[in-house]
């Protein structure tokens, strides 16, 4: 089901195609001269964003990152490769309380500073574009 986006991405995505989403960096921790993480603030953006809730955690985010994947890979209404931004963000989602995470997940893909005006329509019903006010990300 994968082969066409996955033959998509390996023939257009070397790596100088791949846009780094602008960022501020807030804050870097390290261990022993190893990156642990990084606190970066996004501004304000259009994202393609899909919510799933499969009963495993890592289920829910490789089924909504493949979604996306056919989104970017001309499952669009441009009918074109929209190219890849980096990093993929995945929104783990918690109860009222804050205090456990719940099954879902929101994955969400920066739409590229080209299509940020006019983003192409995905064929996804699942997938919706959202614009993001300036967001706090934590990136690995």
């Amino acid at each position: 089901d994968m082969a066409e986006p996955i033959q998509q991405l390996t023939r257009n995505n070397s790596p100088q195609e791949r846009q780094t989403i602008p960022f501020t960096l807030i804050q870097r921790k390290e261990k022993l001269g190893d990156l642990l993480y990084e606190k970066r603030q996004y501004g304000k953006a259009k994202w393609a964003c899909i919510k799933m809730k499969e009963k495993q955690y890592e289920q829910s985010i490789c089924l909504g990152f493949m979604k996306l994947m056919r989104y970017i890979c001309e499952q669009n209404s441009s009918g074109l490769y929209l190219g890849i931004t980096i990093p993929i963000v995945t929104i783990v989602h918690t109860n009222e309380s804050q205090s456990e995470m719940t099954q879902s997940v929101t994955v969400a893909y920066y739409l590229p500073e080209v299509l940020q005006d006019e983003p192409p329509h995905p064929f996804d019903s699942d997938i919706i574009i959202e614009e993001w006010p300036s967001t706090i990300v934590y990136s690995r």
